[in-house]
């Protein structure tokens, strides 16, 4: 490969590259035959090449190319402009003939010139005149036969006229190109037409190609002109550049440069030492192959300084510095070199230096032993304090491979039992699974990561896990045990250079947690019993902490399990409400903050938010409880007041019961806030207990806190609750949080929703948005106490989707009410539920005239289920019972439950509703 070296920084008062490479050309022979060498460095000494532009040289070439691609542009530029002249001229034509023969044609008196008896006495005038005023060469009239009524040759009038006439007889006008009666003309025809769209004659105008290309001949002298004056201009800036390569090539041709810089590359590339050239600033301006091999240098490293190539100080600030140096050892990497460096300034040369690198082989051999101690030291060193620095599986078994690769290995990889990386405790069996790989490159034929291995009992992992010691195997192409694994896999490694290998189980105590292996390729050695004993020492320690690991993520689990049982996993589905949440443990671990999301009867939607004071499994589990008390008292469809009142007495009983056994600390200091929102009325009812207040953000942006009545802490007792009726806009988000997101110790409260109030200011109009914004914002670096956060945008159901009627205290009534639900239901789609509805709307109207009282109200709601509805006036709960054979009624609830998929009563504070769900189609 010829390296090119142009990039050269040195200070010279001559042409670049000229001091680097001229020496060496002028040493170099001619063309590899006899006779006395030539000074090829300098242009005129004898046998070189003359100076001055002449076809030999580089310069000469590159000249000639130069004018050869000026002169094609320009001429190219000469047709471009005539060509460009002469469509520009045709177009203008076209448009111009187009405009007269429409101009004409819509003319005062030319259709009526055409009924006239005489039409070409009329029409030839009126023809010619326009000719001479608008500057075409002709105006034609003609019939709708094509005879022409007018044309500028008198003798031609009657005869047919020329073109195309079908598409004006359609009634469009028509341009085109053709040879007519006075030459090759461009002509445009357009028809006369009636009122009605008759075409009653035609009138074309045209203008012959002689005139058209007129402007294009005009303008030619002008571009053939600029043309000379452009091409004049290049060839001088040409030649300019061609004299200043001539100078730089000294006037070498093509053979001789390629020549040239071939010898020099063989030359400098051949030699067993490294050689570098670098400028008088520190850059590096060559590098040869050896030298990068020793000093392992990027591939960039060219044009770089020194000092940014990863060297050792020491090694960098020598080369960096250009001073005289012989001999001098340095340690570089894994190798020891003697640096030899001379400055080049000598003798009016650029400034700079070169230095050139020997690989101390003796030297090496001496210090060897110690130096494979040192880093053998080094290595356990660093595994003391860089395996185990997180306390996860994976990651632990990732800094292994870390550490050895490329110091020990030159791939790495590490497999390890399922159950150590779930946390539990590992039962020996030849399945494993690869956890991590490390290596000089990424595509070994290896097994990947994530990949299930059943060792075969021949395989040297196989005997490590029987045995719990290492294996080593130092030449694997001589190891029959570890192909049989797999015959296929084990000859691509074999083929890819991988030639020896250790395996080592990972053993903490008396468990055997998995297997490290090491694989060898690069390094020609085999790995040696001292490498086995390295490789035993290195997994022990990494042992340790991948059972660490291991213990930590067994009681992490736990916590996560119990944490994660007592929450939400999924959201339940339903229509009202648009959900995101986020719920945020803190630091100290499992907390008492809890929420929920609670479909209700009639499409109404609960929300709930908890929190139960203080941190670990008491807190934990408590909040287990309120979060089912809840679920449970919230299936009875009370209003968020009463619901908060059987809380606190729950709470109040827990309180004595732990009081009266001695157990751990009272719950008194659990907080809730319940909210009930309503998608047909918008409505939202909320009630809280010592929880902080809930924040609205409309759907224009305004951020506020509604006034809900602060009540007591659940289990202090001894004052009501109350809730608060919002009517909410669809589109509003409802945020719902625990205290951890508002208070801090160094902080008021207030200061806290102040900071909420901006952030939900801020956010996007999703509640996911909304959440995203509101945890960047107002999430604490290092949490101390548990966040929950919900944003439930509302929506609305519409009067499409809602159908209430007034109903008679009359039995007559119930078939008007089985009528006007029927039709409802075949506006839905529903024709399906018919039946059954009007069976189960009859059996709960009779009931309501015949038990409850006024007023009654059907209300047939179309959500996620239809859920049909009948309010009445009286307080008295209906109760399913069997009915007897001999017994005349009895029967109607018994009936709605079967067909119901769901039904219930909620009571009001007028009355009650008897309600029930059926699935949609």
């Amino acid at each position: 490969m010829v390296r090119h070296l142009g990039r050269s920084r040195a200070r010279s008062t001559g042409p670049p590259d000229t001091a680097r490479t001229g020496r060496a050309a002028r040493a170099l022979p001619d063309d590899g035959g006899p006779g006395p060498r030539r000074r090829a460095g300098r242009p005129g000494s004898a046998g070189g090449p003359r100076p001055g532009l002449s076809g030999r040289s580089v310069a000469g070439q590159v000249f000639v190319l130069q004018v050869v691609v000026v002169l094609v542009l320009v001429a190219a530029a000469v047709v471009a402009l005539v060509l460009q002249a002469r469509y520009d001229s045709t177009q203008e034509a076209r448009n111009r003939s187009l405009a007269v023969a429409e101009t004409f044609a819509e003319a005062p008196g030319t259709r009526e010139a055409l009924a006239a008896p005489d039409p070409t006495a009329v029409l030839q005038p009126r023809a010619e005149a326009a000719r001479e005023a608008t500057g075409v060469d002709f105006i034609v009239v003609t019939d709708p036969d094509g005879i022409r009524y007018t044309h500028p040759l008198p003798d031609r009038i009657g005869k047919k006229f020329v073109g195309n006439i079908e598409p004006a007889l359609a009634g469009e006008p028509v341009t085109e190109e053709i040879d007519g009666t006075i030459g090759r003309l461009v002509q445009a025809v357009v028809p006369v037409q009636e009122p009605d769209g008759t075409v009653v004659g035609l009138v074309s105008a045209g203008i012959t190609t002689e005139h058209v290309g007129g402007a294009a001949d005009r303008q030619l002298p002008l571009v053939l002109v600029a043309a000379a004056v452009g091409l004049a201009v290049a060839t001088a800036g040409t030649a300019l550049v061609s004299r200043r390569l001539l100078r730089q090539t000294h006037g070498l041709g093509p053979r001789e440069m390629t020549r040239m810089y071939e010898h020099h590359d063989a030359v400098l590339h051949a030699v067993r030492e490294g050689v570098l050239i670098i400028d008088g600033e520190g850059a590096l301006l060559l590098a040869n192959d050896e030298a990068r091999r020793l000093l392992d240098l990027p591939e960039d490293a060219e044009g770089r300084h020194v000092r940014e190539l990863g060297l050792d100080p020491a090694t960098a600030e020598l080369l960096a510095s250009g001073r005289v140096a012989t001999d001098e050892v340095r340690l570089v990497k894994d190798r020891l070199l003697a640096i030899n460096q001379r400055p080049t300034d000598v003798a009016g040369g650029p400034a700079g230096s070169v230095a050139t690198l020997r690989d101390s082989t003796e030297l090496r051999a001496l210090s060897g032993r110690a130096e494979v101690a040192r880093e053998r030291l080094d290595m356990l060193y660093a595994a003391g304090v860089g395996i185990g620095t997180s306390l996860d599986v994976t990651r632990t078994a990732e800094e292994l491979t870390e550490l050895v690769v490329p110091r020990f290995a030159d791939f790495v990889t590490v497999d390890l039992f399922d159950a150590v990386l779930a946390g539990e405790q590992p039962e020996a069996g030849p399945e494993l699974r690869r956890t991590a790989f490390g290596g000089i490159r990424r595509d070994p034929p290896l097994y990947p990561v994530g990949r299930r291995i059943r060792f075969v009992p021949s395989s040297p992992q196989a005997r490590s896990l029987r045995t719990g010691r290492a294996v080593l195997e130092p030449r694997l192409n001589a190891a029959p045990g570890w192909q049989a694994q797999d015959l296929e896999r084990s000859a691509q490694v074999l083929e890819y250079g991988i030639h020896s290998l250790i395996t080592a189980p990972l053993r903490a105590g008396s468990l055997v947690l998995g297997l490290a292996n090491f694989w060898r390729s690069r390094k020609p050695e085999p790995f040696d019993a001292e490498d086995l004993a390295l490789a035993e020492e290195l997994v022990a320690r990494a042992a340790v902490s991948i059972d660490n690991a291991r213990r930590y993520t067994r009681e992490h689990t736990m916590a996560v399990t119990l944490q994660r049982s007592l929450l939400p996993r999924t959201l339940p589905e339903q229509n009202a409400l648009d959900v995101a949440y986020r719920y945020l443990p803190a630091r100290a671990g499992v907390g008492g903050d809890w929420f929920d999301v609670l479909p209700l009867s009639g499409a109404r939607v609960a929300l709930v938010v908890g929190d139960v004071v203080g941190h670990g499994l008491h807190a934990a589990a408590t909040m287990g409880r309120l979060r089912t008390a809840v679920h449970n008292f919230s299936a009875l469809d009370l209003a968020p007041d009463e619901l908060l009142t059987l809380l606190d007495e729950m709470v109040a009983r827990i309180d004595q019961h732990e009081a009266e056994e001695g157990g751990s600390a009272p719950v008194t200091g659990a907080t809730c806030l319940y909210a009930i929102y309503d998608p047909v009325s918008r409505h939202c009812a909320i009630a809280r207990a010592g929880h902080p207040p809930p924040a609205l953000v409309r759907p224009d942006g305004v951020v506020e806190f509604p006034e809900v009545p602060a009540g007591p802490p659940l289990g202090l007792g001894g004052l009501p609750f109350e809730s608060a009726d919002l009517e909410v806009a669809e589109g509003s988000r409802l945020v719902l949080y625990t205290d951890g997101l508002v208070e801090d110790r160094g902080r008021d409260i207030d200061v806290g929703l102040d900071l909420l109030r901006e952030a939900l200011g801020g956010a996007g109009p999703s509640p996911e948005d909304t959440c995203r914004a509101v945890v960047d914002a107002r999430l604490p670096a290092r949490p101390s106490d548990d966040i929950a956060l919900i944003v439930a945008r509302c929506r609305a159901l519409g009067p499409d989707r809602v159908a209430a009627w007034d109903v008679p205290c009359d039995p007559a009534a119930v078939a008007e009410v089985r009528s006007s639900v029927t039709r409802r239901l075949a506006d839905w789609g529903l024709e399906d539920l018919a039946f059954t509805t009007e069976l189960v709307l009859s059996e709960l109207v009779t009931n309501a005239i015949r038990y409850g009282g006024a007023p009654i109200r059907v209300r047939v709601v179309r959500d996620r289920s239809l859920i049909c509805e009948v309010f009445d006036g009286s307080s008295t709960a209906p109760h399913l019972r069997y009915a007897a054979m001999t017994d005349e009624g009895g029967r109607g609830l018994f009936l709605v439950a079967q067909l119901a998929e769901r039904w219930g009563t909620r009571y009001l504070p007028s009355g009650k509703v008897i309600w029930a769900e059926q699935p949609l189609p």
